[in-house]
């Protein structure tokens, strides 16, 4: 929910013609749940081919929502307008991480014991960070 969030941002950004933080923005590991992907539950969950398209997908999002938060910061809003638009590279990258996110639930859900350590304890934690990405 999160990254969704970015649009409405964005959107309040071209409206009052504000700067962003492109560098921080840019960066897959500055947000929560980057920080959460490259925590302990790359120790965790590293091994899993959903963790890895996980984390490739979140680093793709960032990296569309640096080019939208350039664009706002150099003054091109209808650029970045059309950014957030349902075609794309944003959307896409932005739709591509939700569906990355997803996979990476189910399979932590599906885990047996050896696959985590404390599976308790990490799904208690995996269930409250969906909730906060």
């Amino acid at each position: 929910h999160k990254h969704a969030e970015w649009k409405v941002k964005f959107r309040s950004a071209i409206t009052h013609h504000e700067k962003m933080d492109v560098a921080t923005i840019s960066k897959d590991n500055c947000c929560e749940f980057g920080k959460w992907l490259y925590g302990e539950t790359k120790q965790q969950l590293g091994h899993l081919e959903s963790y890895t398209e996980c984390l490739a997908k979140h680093a793709m999002f960032h990296i569309e929502a640096g080019k939208v938060a350039t664009a706002i910061n150099d003054n091109r809003f209808t650029d970045a307008h059309a950014m957030l638009s349902t075609e794309s590279g944003f959307v896409s990258a932005s739709s591509a991480v939700g569906v990355a996110i997803m996979r990476l639930k189910k399979d932590v859900e599906q885990s047996s014991n050896s696959v985590i350590e404390t599976p308790k304890k990490a799904t208690r934690v995996v269930e409250s960070d969906w909730e906060e990405f």
